[in-house]
């Protein structure tokens, strides 16, 4: 009997310590398991496709490892990043289309420039300036977004609880200094596919 209970207990205070574990290292979405609005089976199923649609673009050529971001949500795939050619552009958007699972896939990778440091220096500082921003709003929860900042435009993705907090997000990165444009692609829970209970 004595067993039984202690067996109980230690079962107890290990899944006990998986409460609240970060996505970003186990199931790579970036956003914490405990209080992401999707079902753990999507959260895996968008991880495994993001794995996959990463591992075909790296298959493709490897120079994409560091130019290339995926991001899955819900089974759509966000891509950002920078390549030398349109047609690599194009390349990659087909390898996302072909990856098992997609519902849509949306690009904004760009086009290769000459390497300005100026302007990678603002990008770095605006992407910042916007991740504090959304941490102190306590009624946004920041760690539900992805944040990229490509030549003073804000492309953000995520997922919003509700379209209130789809607003406050899109305004707070209209009010950061030098911004051309945000460019937002967060879903609401209530379009997810499957929702948590």
């Amino acid at each position: 009997m004595n067993i039984k209970i202690l067996v109980i207990i230690l079962v107890g205070y290990i899944l006990s310590g998986c409460v609240g574990v970060g996505s970003k290292g186990i199931f790579g979405t970036g956003v914490t398991v405990a209080i992401d609005p999707r079902t753990l089976g999507t959260q895996i199923d968008d991880s495994i496709m993001q794995k996959s649609v990463t591992a075909r673009i790296l298959a493709k050529d490897k120079k994409y490892f560091l130019s290339i971001k995926s991001k899955v949500i819900d089974g759509r795939i966000f891509l950002t990043g920078k390549v030398n050619s349109p047609e690599e552009k194009l390349q990659i958007t087909k390898i996302a289309w072909e990856t098992k699972g997609t519902r849509s896939v949306r690009n904004d990778i760009k086009v290769k420039e000459e390497f300005n440091f100026e302007q990678s220096a603002k990008d770095i500082l605006i992407t910042t300036q916007l991740r504090t921003a959304l941490i102190v709003n306590k009624n946004i929860k920041a760690t539900n977004y992805q944040i990229d900042t490509y030549k003073k435009k804000i492309y953000i993705y995520g997922i919003a609880l509700t379209s209130e907090e789809k607003d406050l997000v899109i305004s707070e990165a209209k009010e950061i200094l030098d911004v051309e444009n945000v460019i937002a692609s967060i879903i609401l829970v209530e379009d997810l596919r499957i929702q948590r209970e």
